[in-house]
């Protein structure tokens, strides 16, 4: 497995065909391929990093991951790259489709089927009412988003377990996690963003974020080219005012600035030195003695 996981998607060309069908009608242009290629990379180094393929099973049968797709760019573009790097033989790993009708008025029930035949990948529709229970819950001035991922999470859960997988995969990217990051900073009292990997309170599925290394702009300019049939999400129509939203309006702003900014950023929170930070349950200050090694001052 190791091998799958090190081996770079070029040295395999000559062996697999390069690209997988869902491509057949994709563009042929220079900027596409290069773009795709990026994607592909960033993805393969995450899932390299942060371990997020198991080691083979004793039965021998491959992990299975639940991908989870809302209708929307990301969660398309995620089914895509992992479909991608599968073909290629890079990604080990049985993949299951999967969408959560929740039975919002005018959901078009028809789109992700007829997507999933046609690119000829096993799924799994889940028709579950979260909208009644959203709206009867909370007042129309409110934001849904809370609740609504929370109870969706849940029904992930529940059908992971069904279909024997061991992983949620979700489409959260590098935006979002800065984003969450700088939520958690401005509003929340801390220091956390998403992480690409993590254990469910029960302790028996990973959830994973294999795009949390892709920009957003990549991912929206391959939706874009790819013609995915996005399916919007109206649920809710407070979202202009959430404190997400202005947070990404700064992030933007910051970028229109001084272009790069967020890549810095995203880089910085691999880069975290706990010595130089100031939580005691994160670096044993008290413990800290003369005649011990130091740590570096930076000045700062």
């Amino acid at each position: 497995m190791a091998d799958d996981l090190t081996t770079d998607i070029d040295e395999r060309a000559e062996i697999f065909s390069p690209l997988h069908p869902l491509f057949a009608d994709a563009p042929t242009s220079v900027t596409f391929r290069k773009l795709r290629k990026r994607l592909v990379r960033q993805t393969q180094e995450a899932v390299r990093a942060y371990g997020m393929v198991t080691p083979p099973r004793t039965d021998g049968k491959k992990p299975r991951w639940l991908v989870c797709l809302s209708g929307g760019k990301d969660s398309y573009t995620l089914l895509s790259i992992l479909l991608d790097l599968q073909w290629q033989g890079a990604l080990p790993v049985d993949l299951l489709a999967c969408n959560l009708d929740q039975g919002q008025p005018g959901f078009p029930k028809h789109i992700l089927p007829e997507y999933f035949a046609k690119i000829g990948v096993d799924y799994r529709i889940i028709t579950q009412d979260t909208y009644s229970v959203v709206t009867e819950k909370l007042p129309e001035t409110s934001t849904y988003c809370s609740l609504c991922s929370r109870m969706r999470r849940g029904i992930l859960y529940r059908v992971a377990r069904e279909e024997g997988c061991e992983a949620i995969v979700l489409g959260h990217h590098r935006d979002d996690a800065l984003e969450t990051f700088m939520l958690n900073f401005l509003h929340g009292g801390r220091m956390a963003a998403m992480p690409p990997k993590l254990v469910n309170d029960q302790g028996d599925l990973f959830v994973l974020r294999p795009l949390i290394g892709c920009a957003e702009d990549d991912i929206a300019k391959f939706a874009g080219l790819m013609q995915f049939p996005i399916i919007p999400c109206n649920l809710c129509g407070s979202q202009d005012g959430l404190q997400r939203m202005q947070i990404k309006s700064m992030l933007n702003e910051w970028e229109k600035r001084s272009p790069g900014r967020r890549q810095t950023m995203a880089r910085a929170l691999s880069h975290v030195r706990p010595s130089h930070m100031v939580d005691p349950e994160l670096f044993d200050f008290a413990g800290l003695m003369l005649g011990e090694p130091g740590t570096k001052d930076d000045g700062l």
